[in-house]
C-alpha cells in the first residue's frame, strides 16, 4: 500500500495534536521553523543527514 508522504505527515500531526495537546504557539513555531530551515543554506546538510 502506497501512502503519500504528505498524507502520512498530516495524520501523524493531527493525532499528535489531539493526543498530546501542545500549545498552539509551539505548533506554529515548529511549522514555521521547519519551513524556514527547508529554504535555508542548511537544507543540504539536513537533506544528507536525513538520507
Amino acid at each position: 500500500m502506497d501512502v503519500p508522504l504528505w498524507f502520512a505527515l498530516l495524520v501523524v500531526g493531527v493525532l499528535g495534536v489531539k493526543l498530546i495537546r501542545p500549545p498552539l504557539w509551539l505548533v506554529a513555531v515548529l511549522l514555521l521553523g521547519g519551513f524556514l530551515l527547508a529554504d535555508s543554506v542548511l537544507a543540504p546538510v539536513i537533506d544528507t543527514a536525513v538520507k
